[in-house]
């Protein structure tokens, strides 16, 4: 059967034969940074043993009936799901909605859930949020300024680095945009959310962003992390965490249970399903996978479609 491996840490994966199989059929296979990061030895989990299938997340198909794989390992620890066939424990696999297609179905997961869940569950947006999204520009922000939306906030800001994006995120919802370039970021932040600070904050970037974004934050802020795209560090003033009593919340999909990750996930699914939330991507064909895995190197949601659906 078909699939594709990492030869080598650091060099995209190619496609190959593979003997075996399982009981699941893969249909489509999300990527995401945590797999380039796996492949680079970059990844704080480290990597399966060298060669092997990458992939943490696909939608599968086993008796007529399609599931969002995701955990047990694959992707990270042992072999992903860039193969045709799997074995997956039927018990940990989560019902994709039948009206949403694969694709889609494979972006709601890592990426979609990582900014659905911090908007829904962590910070729990309400009508009175002023909510300011970092990395606004890339899959888990958009996520995050639609869902803000979706749930009644007051104000939803968008910030990232690239000017185009940045006006998607304005056409999916965000009130206003900003640069994460140049001086006076904190104040600026405060004035796009209206001149008293986010009460919420979603942040896939940590480092100097971060603490930007501490320092412009409203009393009582809620700030739920969720990556460090921009440094695995940031200096923070106590001042500024005890002074406006911020609550800093820590999220990764790796920590939900399967009942919180299939409520979320059946969440999200059934609001991309229906257009409440647009998932921009582009679809590969396994044996394309270098132009796949090019195209999430670039930022661009790539989604590798292994059994292309009537």
């Amino acid at each position: 059967m078909s699939g594709v491996r990492v030869l080598e840490l650091g060099t995209p994966p190619a496609p190959v034969e593979i003997e075996g199989g399982g009981a699941f059929e893969v249909l489509a296979v999300a990527l995401n940074p945590l797999d380039l990061a796996v492949c680079t030895g970059r990844y704080f989990g480290g990597h399966p043993p060298v060669p092997y299938l990458p992939g943490a997340e696909a939608i599968g198909l086993l008796d007529g009936e399609r599931s969002y794989l995701f955990g047990e390992g694959f992707g990270t620890v042992r072999d992903g799901f860039l193969v045709e066939r799997v074995d997956f424990p039927p018990e940990s696999a989560v019902p994709v909605p039948a009206d949403l297609d694969d694709a889609r179905a494979a972006a709601c997961g890592i990426a979609g859930l990582a900014g659905w869940v911090p908007i829904a569950h962590k910070a729990r947006v309400e009508p009175r949020d002023r909510v300011l999204v970092l990395a606004a520009t890339g899959m888990v922000g958009s996520v995050a300024v639609q869902a803000a939306r979706l749930l009644g906030a007051e104000r939803v800001v968008a910030a990232g680095r690239d000017p185009e994006r940045l006006e998607r995120a304005r056409e999916l919802g965000a009130d206003e945009t900003v640069r994460l370039a140049g001086d006076g970021l904190a104040a600026r932040f405060r004035e796009a959310c209206g001149g008293e600070g986010p009460t919420v904050v979603v942040d896939p970037l940590w480092g100097e962003p971060a603490r930007a974004a501490v320092q412009a934050a409203a009393p009582g802020a809620r700030i739920v992390q969720v990556g460090q795209s921009a440094g695995p560090e940031a200096s923070l003033a106590s001042a500024d965490i005890r002074g406006r009593q911020l609550v800093i919340l820590g999220h990764t999909n790796f920590r939900l249970s399967h009942d919180e990750r299939s409520r979320a996930y059946a969440e999200l699914a059934d609001h991309v399903a229906s257009g409440h939330i647009r998932i921009d991507v582009e679809t590969f064909p396994l044996e394309r996978i270098g132009e796949a895995w090019a195209t999430q190197q670039q930022g661009t949601k790539a989604v590798v479609v292994v059994r292309p659906g009537p």
